[in-house]
């Protein structure tokens, strides 16, 4: 069964690889995920934040920037470094060393709220050795006064400071969050994005009623969140030239399946492996190879897209119709 993928320009032995995630911290867990069949490996994300406060030391060790000199106020959260897994340079060293380590792609991560911090760093991640870069563009307006097309432009003006300081293919990992989803992934593939990964899993804190203060709180995710990515692969496929991943709530091979019948090109898997381990990845290629043969595809290509609205005369009808369905006759 042919299960080979093209993503960003890279060749691919399926599309199922596990997402940014603590499990590719570890060389040993990487080889792990190889020889579960991962296709390709995203790494975890480094923090913009992370970057900026180890330039900022490095200019107060020079005498270049007084202790008094003040910084962004996120800043202090990352105070302590040491307990994140990575700084700058070991997570350069980490994308050199899992390079020589497996002998499939690595995907750099970063998580970006600005564009001058990339200038270097994207280079650099280059030079380490990655076969790629996912953008992830991750950060909540909360200012009334930032109007939607603001927020676009600035994501956009980080695009194009990484890719005019690496010429690694881009992904862009986004949020669901948008006025026009389509029309904004046209301007991203028009700055030379070459894929949509689609979505990240936006952080929702709770609230300790007894202590009166916000407890963050992250759960994994379950088969249910894969909905969204459905409907939104289903509108984009076919419709913006650029590649699609879809990432939060693949879980099992029906997962994975339905992801590909709405249009994914690749589908990237968290939360199952850290809940079963990285052997998990394994089942799921099984599973849909199954699939495919029970059914008798030749190849995914087959497969890929045969569910999404690219043949719909009017997709925005269409969708309203199934709206207007699902809500006058949910109890029959």
């Amino acid at each position: 069964m042919n299960l080979t993928t093209n993503y960003l320009g890279l060749q691919l032995k399926h599309p199922i690889m596990p997402g940014a995630s603590p499990l590719t911290n570890r060389l040993a867990c990487i080889r792990e995920l190889e020889d579960a069949g991962a296709s390709a490996i995203v790494l975890a994300s480094l923090f913009e934040e992370q970057v900026r406060l180890t330039q900022t030391e490095r200019l107060r060790l020079e005498n270049r920037l007084s202790e008094t000199d003040n910084t962004n106020d996120a800043f202090a959260f990352f105070e302590g470094s040491d307990a994140y897994a990575f700084g700058p340079d070991e997570y350069l060293e980490h994308i050199y060393r899992a390079k020589v380590a497996v002998d499939i792609p690595i995907i750099a991560s970063l998580n970006a709220r600005t564009p001058t911090t990339w200038v270097d760093f994207a280079r650099s991640v280059q030079q380490a050795g990655a076969d790629a870069i996912e953008l992830n563009l991750y950060f909540l307006p909360t200012d009334p006064d930032t109007d939607g097309v603001a927020i676009e432009d600035r994501m956009l003006e980080i695009v194009t400071s990484v890719r005019q300081n690496s010429s690694l293919p881009l992904a862009v990992k986004l949020s669901p969050f948008f006025s026009s989803l389509p029309h904004f992934a046209n301007r991203l593939a028009a700055a030379g994005v070459k894929s949509i990964v689609l979505f990240n899993r936006f952080y929702q804190p709770d609230i300790n009623v007894r202590f009166r203060e916000v407890a963050p709180k992250l759960e994994l995710s379950d088969s249910s969140e894969l909905l969204l990515r459905l409907r939104w692969l289903a509108i984009l496929s076919g419709r913006v030239p650029v590649d699609l991943a879809v990432t939060g709530g693949a879980h099992t091979p029906n997962d994975v399946i339905k992801s590909l019948l709405a249009g994914a090109d690749t589908v990237q898997v968290v939360s199952a492996l850290l809940r079963y381990g990285p052997q998990h990845l394994r089942s799921l290629v099984n599973g849909l190879t199954s699939y495919l043969e029970e059914h008798r595809f030749r190849s995914l290509a087959e497969l890929r897209g045969k569910l999404n609205l690219v043949n719909t005369a009017n997709p925005e009808a269409y969708e309203r119709a199934n709206y207007v369905h699902s809500l006058l006759f949910w109890d029959r």
